[in-house]
């Protein structure tokens, strides 16, 4: 079930945080908790035990190992017993279908996943059989916060959280429970247990989830009803005008989508004592495909170099080392979004990318004119867009994937034979305004307009601020009543 009705959230939301203003400080964990679950099961009332699940197991190896600290093995087994779990529970339900699919289309089988059948023997007779697995809401997100938990407490960089509640509290945040950032327990581990909540963190995180929910509604969701609608289109058919309107609206979308959710998963995690890590910090004003990279979904990547990079050995064995080490790292990224070939294709596009910058591209870009290293950075961003969303969900041939995907390219190059077209002027007209917006809004100009603002204007002008805010929010409200256009992006990882 897709997270569709944006004013039940907004009725959770309001009552949720009632409750937990509400209630003493001892029970704000429990509502957490419940609340916690009872957000995720609005979305997935079947796989919210396979969350249930995946916390418990943490949570049992996590006192094993430190009622056992004096013995490595037993400690080591704890930690295994969790990473297995955790990637067990991955690779049933997000890759299981992408892998009996792919083995029948190599070898002519008619294989039908196992767990597909354990699916309709448990559960046909109440909610119907199914022919693929549903894949739970967010998996990816949630099984790596709760499996950087037993990670760092096996290298004994955190405490034990021996209070059941609070550690399913920590996996269960519903501010970012499905969609990030992903919140590590080192991140936390002190406001679980103890935290403040004064007027200026709540004021704070006010205006951070009304700027995130501007950023989805008003920007994302308008934008990237034009990417719908030519993804929906034949390719072959495609001007190279139209083409590229189609990605650039994508390119902003995803942005804005995602750095939205995350700044509306920031600011209810300040009204509730949290200080969440940054997700974004203007990625496409990078200059290097690295530099975006330490942009963009930036706890993602951190969570990578922490438990993968690093434990590979990181850049400290030599360079053949290092660039293996990356195409390992990148091509797990890449797998980490998606069970399709599209999918891995784009994390080996950016895996090489990086490399070659390692190589030798990172010096060049270094003395090109900002510029020309800017064009190239979010030129191949936008094409790494198209293996990203331009191939049909569902497909599973690798040859099909790079025809859909090269042929997307081909069209924005111009190999349809047609420059513009009717559609493209259309659509300039019609989504010009705000294309300038997205142009403007990603980059840190506001920032800075803001802040000179606040540095030489009178006093008193700040107090536009919060009507500008009240704005954005009726605005964004008005927008939600009256469009059904409003996907999350990232639910589906």
């Amino acid at each position: 079930m897709v997270f569709s009705s944006l004013t039940f959230l907004f009725a959770f939301l309001t009552v949720t945080l009632i409750l937990y203003y509400a209630v003493p400080k001892k029970l704000k964990n429990v509502v957490i908790l419940v609340s916690g679950l009872l957000f995720y099961a609005w979305g997935e009332p079947i796989y919210v035990f396979a969350m249930i699940l995946s916390t418990a197991i943490d949570y049992t190896a996590g006192r094993v190992m430190h009622k056992f600290d004096d013995k490595p093995k037993v400690r080591f087994a704890c930690l295994l017993i969790s990473i297995i779990m955790n990637l067990g529970l991955l690779g049933i339900f997000k890759y299981s279908d992408f892998l009996v699919g792919s083995i029948n289309g190599w070898f002519g089988l008619e294989i039908v996943n196992p767990f597909v059948t354990l699916y309709n023997n448990v559960f046909s007779k109440t909610l119907g059989s199914i022919k693929t697995l549903p894949m739970p809401i967010g998996i990816s997100f949630f099984t790596f916060q709760s499996m950087s938990y037993t990670i760092d407490l096996y290298r004994r960089k955190i405490k034990v959280q021996k209070n059941a509640a609070s550690f399913m509290a920590f996996v269960t945040l519903f501010p970012q429970i499905v969609a990030g950032p992903i919140v590590r327990y080192e991140d936390v581990q002190n406001e679980i247990n103890e935290r403040s909540i004064t007027e200026s963190m709540i004021a704070g995180g006010i205006s951070r989830f009304i700027t995130g929910l501007g950023k989805k509604v008003l920007i994302a969701d308008n934008i990237g009803m034009l990417w719908t609608e030519i993804k929906a289109m034949e390719y072959s058919q495609l001007s190279a005008a139209t083409a590229w309107l189609g990605i650039l609206a994508f390119t902003f979308q995803i942005y804005f989508d995602f750095s939205g959710y995350s700044d509306m998963a920031i600011g209810l995690g300040k009204m509730m004592g949290f200080n969440f890590p940054e997700n974004f910090d203007y990625p496409y004003m990078s200059h290097s495909i690295s530099e975006f990279w330490r942009r963009w979904h930036m706890t993602l990547g951190e969570w990578f170099k922490s438990y993968v990079y690093f434990p590979l050995g990181g850049s400290r064995k030599g360079l053949p080392r290092t660039v293996i080490n990356l195409l390992i790292v990148w091509t797990i990224t890449g797998v980490w979004h998606g069970a399709s070939w599209n999918f891995m294709l784009w994390g080996a596009y950016f895996g090489i990318l990086i490399v070659l910058e390692k190589l030798f591209l990172g010096k060049w870009l270094e003395k090109a004119p900002g510029a020309v290293s800017w064009l190239y950075t979010f030129v191949l961003v936008v094409l790494g867009w198209v293996m990203f969303d331009a191939v049909p969900l569902g497909t599973v041939s690798f040859g099909e994937v790079f025809k859909t995907v090269f042929g997307y390219i081909g069209a924005m190059f111009g190999a349809n034979g047609v420059f513009a077209d009717a559609f493209a002027m259309k659509s300039f007209v019609t989504y010009g305004i705000m294309f300038a917006i997205c142009i403007f809004a990603s980059t840190d100009a506001f920032k800075i307009i803001c802040g000179k603002i606040k540095e030489n204007a009178p006093k008193w002008i700040m107090y536009g601020y919060p009507v500008a805010q009240t704005a954005v929010m009726l605005a964004s409200v008005a927008f939600i009543t009256t469009s059904s256009y409003h996907p999350f992006l990232y639910f589906n990882f």
